[in-house]
């Protein structure tokens, strides 16, 4: 038998807190006016067809894609032949830069194909010439970033400026090509980056990456003749340390610091970049040593 209840009684029962689970009894049905014109039964609705970016919903919990890293392979396949890098030109690169002059040093960098790191290049980023003056100081810094490719020029905004204070107080100041040799008393300091051209996509340099871009490197320490190298930064120390032993070569930059090394025949001295002493402010005074060990090596002080 089942239990038939009235509105009323539900209402009574849902006020103590008793729910009933029996359904409706279904409503009689009312009769239609005499008057009123039969109406024809609605029609069911269609479906919706979304469109396929609509169609498939990402639940929130779902895991992150992840995004495998590009190498410079795939973004030479990427690039019509034409255009793509070629091993003839390193050697002819290697070749020509014995005898380079600023000018031509230059001009080689700004139309240098030699690597897969001109692709998608806007601007190399190289530092105005000091024609025909010695810098007792060069700093080799990581590849450039959109601030150093937009400017053409290494070590920029607030890093730089963080730099510049860095080596006055020992100093020193950076090659200033419109003051030229009358921007005053003090030792000269010339900044390079370790690859001139800023990566295209988001990837760390390759080992021959490194190696190639090192013919420059080469020439440019023959020009300024520098005193003393400061490697700034794991892409400068890992160029700079490849003459250096594998195993020591390969500890981590704190481990590297305090001693001197030798690139080209040139004393090396690794330090902490200036981007990140200002992430890092508490490694100021480590890099306050190392620019220390670095007069005393300009200066015949120290060179192991």
């Amino acid at each position: 038998m089942s239990l038939v209840l009235d509105a009323r009684q539900r209402a009574m029962l849902q006020e103590m807190g008793v729910r009933v689970w029996a359904p409706l009894a279904a409503p009689e049905p009312q009769a239609a006016p005499a008057d009123s014109t039969r109406q024809q039964p609605e029609e069911a609705p269609r479906p919706v067809t979304l469109p396929p970016a609509h169609a498939q919903a990402v639940a929130p919990d779902a895991a992150p894609i992840e995004v495998s890293p590009v190498s410079a392979s795939a973004v030479a396949h990427s690039v019509p032949p034409e255009r793509q890098p070629s091993p003839s030109r390193v050697t002819a690169l290697a070749s020509d830069m014995a005898d380079m002059d600023w000018p031509a040093l230059t001009e080689a960098v700004r139309h240098c194909q030699a690597c897969a790191m001109c692709l998608g290049r806007r601007a190399p980023v190289l530092a105005a010439a000091p024609p025909n003056t010695a810098c007792d100081w060069l700093l080799v810094g990581d590849p450039p970033d959109e601030a150093q490719e937009r400017a053409g020029l290494p070590f920029v905004e607030e890093a730089g400026q963080l730099l510049d204070n860095m080596l006055r107080a020992v100093a020193v100041q950076r090659w200033n090509h419109e003051a030229g040799a009358d921007q005053g008393a003090g030792s000269r300091a010339y900044l390079t980056p370790v690859l001139k051209c800023r990566p295209a996509l988001m990837r760390a340099p390759s080992t021959a990456e490194l190696s190639t871009c090192a013919h420059f490197l080469r020439r440019e320490i023959a020009l300024t003749q520098p005193k003393v190298i400061l490697a700034m930064g794991r892409f400068a120390m890992q160029l700079l340390l490849s003459e250096t032993p594998p195993e020591q070569a390969r500890l981590p930059l704190g481990k590297l610091r305090g001693q001197v090394w030798r690139f080209a025949g040139v004393p090396v001295v690794v330090t902490y970049p200036p981007a990140y002493l200002l992430r890092n402010g508490q490694d100021k005074a480590r890099a306050w040593a190392d620019l220390c060990l670095a007069r005393a090596v300009a200066t015949g002080g120290n060179s192991n």
